[in-house]
């Protein structure tokens, strides 16, 4: 109870550094984290084909979901003679999903919390050098992993689309025929999420870097005095 009421007593909401560009561009971070784990996250799509018989055409419908296990659900391949077979999507592309959405999430936890900072506790902030420097290597850290992530979820992404393209999975029988590619613009735009974020937090690191002691004004020229002589 007393950690909490001198944690509240040292609060002093200031809403100046939201015009600084290291408080705007950490805004810009907060709103972009969730858009990439957003889109994401919680996505469901279907791929189409159609069975041809004899006397009708038999719809298809294989359905995927995020983490993007595609062989974790399978889906009914008629036969034309009233029976299916159960078929299975191939590939495991969760990791690089799951990496990209968490990397997402914690940048945006971490976005919170330095927001929380810089409106309420700037002065604390700034009291000693540690708080810009640990806060200059944090944000470096995560410019390095929407880096990775996004590069890694962008070429998951190309697998997903890879597997699930109805084009392709024709070949399971020889009266199938391609139908309707499944709609992935949210995942597309995730991707483009990702690097926007990695050049935000990258751009961010110099504003972060200008408040730290590594970043040295140069002193002014020392003038002679009014009236004094220069020396030898």
């Amino acid at each position: 109870m007393d950690t909490v009421q001198k944690a509240m007593a040292g609060f002093s909401l200031d809403l100046g550094p939201l015009k600084e560009p290291l408080g705007f561009i950490r805004v810009l971070e907060w709103v972009f984290s969730i858009f990439a784990f957003a889109t994401i996250g919680g996505y469901t799509g279907t791929t189409h084909l159609t069975v041809s018989c004899p006397d009708r055409d038999e719809p298809v419908e294989a359905f995927f979901a995020y983490p993007f296990r595609l062989a974790m659900k399978p889906y009914c391949l008629p036969l034309c003679n009233g029976s299916c077979t159960e078929t299975y999507l191939q590939g495991d592309f969760s990791s690089s999903a799951q990496f990209f959405v968490c990397v997402g999430v914690f940048a945006f936890l971490y976005c919170t919390a330095t927001l929380i900072v810089y409106l309420g506790y700037r002065s604390v902030y700034l009291q000693t050098s540690r708080g810009p420097v640990i806060d200059l290597l944090l944000t470096a850290a995560f410019a390095f992993l929407w880096l990775v992530s996004s590069s890694a979820w962008g070429k998951g992404l190309t697998d997903v689309k890879y597997a699930t393209d109805p084009n392709r999975l024709v070949h399971l029988c020889t009266s199938c025929k391609a139908g309707e590619f499944p709609s992935m613009g949210r995942l597309n735009a995730s991707v483009i999420f990702g690097f926007l974020n990695l050049i935000l937090w990258a751009g961010n690191c110099w504003f972060i870097y200008k408040e730290t002691p590594f970043h040295k004004v140069p002193a002014p020229p020392s003038t002679m005095q009014e009236g004094g002589a220069p020396g030898p």
